[in-house]
């Protein structure tokens, strides 16, 4: 690992905090923690982050660029942290259901998300 190499995966993950950050405020009422809410935000970037993970994960990437969107750019938008905080505070608020469908929502859209993302790579490999 070079540090060039380094230098880019922390760019990488420089935009996806950012965008992370700013979907957060945008699609959770202008606040992070979304008190009360499901986190849409969160929600948000772990579908797009998973769908591009999985489209970079089924492309011929050079290894160089797998490092920079996965390990970067997805690292940096998606995060197991903040919806444990989201889902922990709307338990503490009471707030037991829209703690399970957060969670569920982030599993159910997630996990096919990146499947989409694999189909799509699968089929620019072979047109």
């Amino acid at each position: 690992m070079t540090p060039l190499l380094v230098l880019a995966v922390a760019v990488g993950g420089a935009l996806g905090a950012v965008l992370r950050h700013l979907a957060a405020v945008v699609l959770t009422s202008g606040s992070l923690s979304g008190r009360g809410r499901i986190p849409w935000g969160v929600l948000a970037v772990n579908v797009v982050g998973s769908f591009i993970a999985g489209l970079a994960l089924g492309l011929p990437l050079d290894p160089t660029w797998k490092h920079i969107i996965l390990t970067g750019f997805c690292g940096g938008l998606t995060t197991f942290s903040t919806l444990s905080v989201d889902t922990l505070q709307l338990i503490l608020d009471g707030k037991r259901r829209a703690a399970a469908v957060s969670v569920l929502l982030n599993l159910a859209l997630g996990i096919p998300a990146m499947l989409l993302g694999l189909g799509l790579a699968a089929s620019l490999r072979l047109g």
